[in-house]
């Protein structure tokens, strides 16, 4: 019998030995997922915050979303367009920075909705940005309204992320 058992305790070890092996190697690989997803949330908030100002939008055709959604861009809608400090459309660099975070947060596990979430929460906080630029360039003629309205924006801005990392570094939880 001495046989069997060796080849018991040989096959159990084995398995043993592969489980914690695969278990370390995918706990590595999920790090870089999520440093991955970290970079972008910070390269969208880079976005954001380089908003430098407001100029006289183009002429024509209001753009459009690249998906060929019909929502047209924040700015276009009032006729300006958002410039970060390099000259380059906010928007449209926003639209890049949250693409390359939902291909970045898929491939971490995190769940399709609360992408959605993220993206529109960054979106809206934009918006708030455009219009707060507005404003001032008009003289701050909407004072307290507008307070309310950055405020609540960066809020929801805030509650998106949070569900953002919440789901990137407890996915078990947010499956359930």
């Amino acid at each position: 019998m001495p046989g069997w058992m060796d080849l018991v305790y040989t096959t159990a070890g084995g398995v043993v030995g592969a489980a914690v092996t695969n278990h370390l190697s995918m706990h590595q690989e999920r790090r870089h997922l999520r440093a991955a997803v970290m970079q972008q949330v910070l390269r969208v908030t880079a976005v954001r915050e380089g908003v430098y100002d407001v100029v006289p939008g183009r002429r024509g055709s209001p753009p459009r979303h690249p998906a060929g959604g019909s929502r047209t861009l924040a700015a276009a809608r009032v006729g300006v367009m958002a410039v970060l400090e390099d000259g380059r459309d906010a928007e449209r660099a926003q639209q890049e920075a949250v693409s390359d975070l939902v291909v970045a947060a898929l491939s971490a596990g995190v769940p399709r909705k609360i992408l959605d979430f993220a993206g529109g929460g960054e979106e809206y906080a934009l918006r708030c940005e455009v219009v707060a630029a507005v404003d001032l360039r008009l003289g701050g003629v909407l004072g307290e309204p507008l307070d309310d309205l950055v405020t609540r924006c960066e809020e929801y801005r805030q509650a998106t992320a949070r569900l953002l990392l919440r789901a990137l570094w407890h996915p078990w939880r947010t499956r359930l």
